[in-house]
């Protein structure tokens, strides 16, 4: 027996495959594999992805990449603002009259910043503080993106990223898994991780060649007493080598395998133990071990 869909918010009216072709055509655009875009023109998907972000409605939304405006138009009649970044200009000068004709008593919700989502800054999303990120983000850097939001924005408490199926899996993946590697590690700096689910490809102009999946993650404290710049060097040292025992994968970073050992075991950790067999807060323990350089 099927889930039946959410009531129709009538306040926005959401886009379907002839409304994304002719808002493109329109606009002259034609999705490129440089900025990863893939746009979603389903609208029983995109009310799916708001319904499983569990949002409320005093939550405020980073989207990244809104595109043509499917998953924004959504968004709207949930929250109480939505910050929408996006790198390409046309696609972000067009946004809000596509909101405005679409959505128009929802409006003055909607913030379109134009920045690359790896480099936009706090200081450039003017107006309410976000809470939340809920993205389609482009394949090819929806990590670095991830990544870069949740250190930017210290506020987000949550969030649902669309991303590669495989990078869903990745990213969810505790210690001790196949997948488990340096991008699972560095978001449970952040966050506790699962999936939430698969996206078929039908709903995308144009049909990608790779599965798509919902991530879905909540903000928790880091460890304390390291910085996280020397915990994510650690990690990038000692899954570089994953497949050998870390006294000796991490005797560059240490300066020895004998300090690499003596770091490890004051750490509690098994000089033996490979990398994909430590959570975030042994590789916390770890990097306070660390001996000072010589």
């Amino acid at each position: 027996m099927s889930t039946p869909e959410p009531a129709v918010d009538d306040r926005s009216r959401l886009l379907g495959p002839a409304e994304v072709r002719t808002l493109a055509e329109g606009l002259g655009i034609r999705p490129t594999k440089r900025l990863g875009q893939n746009f979603v023109h389903d609208p029983n998907t995109v009310r799916r992805i708001v319904r499983a972000a569990e949002l409320t409605a005093d939550d405020v939304v980073v989207e990244v990449g809104p595109g043509l405006g499917s998953l924004t138009l959504a968004l709207l009649p949930a929250v109480a603002a939505v910050h929408a970044v996006e790198i390409d200009p046309v696609l972000a000068g067009a946004l809000p009259g596509t909101v405005a004709d679409r959505a128009p008593t929802l409006a003055d919700r909607l913030t379109v910043t134009t920045a690359d989502a790896m480099r936009v800054r706090a200081d450039q999303l003017t107006g309410p503080t976000p809470t939340a990120v809920v993205a389609n983000l482009p394949y090819n850097v929806g990590v670095p993106v991830l990544l870069h939001l949740l250190a930017e924005l210290p506020e987000v408490r949550c969030g649902l990223v669309m991303v590669q199926s495989e990078v869903a899996e990745r990213l969810a993946a505790g210690p001790g898994s196949k997948t488990y590697g340096v991008p699972s590690a560095k978001l449970a700096w952040f966050a506790g991780a699962r999936r939430a689910g698969p996206v078929p490809r039908a709903v995308f102009w144009p049909v990608p060649n790779v599965d798509s999946g919902l991530l879905a993650f909540t903000r928790r404290e880091p460890p304390t007493g390291v910085a996280r710049e020397e915990v994510f060097r650690l990690i990038d040292a000692a899954f570089a080598q994953r497949r050998k025992a870390l006294r000796s994968g991490l005797s560059g970073w240490a300066g020895s395998p004998a300090a690499a050992e003596t770091a490890l075991r004051a750490a509690g950790i098994d000089p033996l133990a490979r990398a994909e067999t430590l959570g975030i807060e042994q590789f916390a323990a770890l990097a306070a071990a660390r001996p000072p350089a010589a």
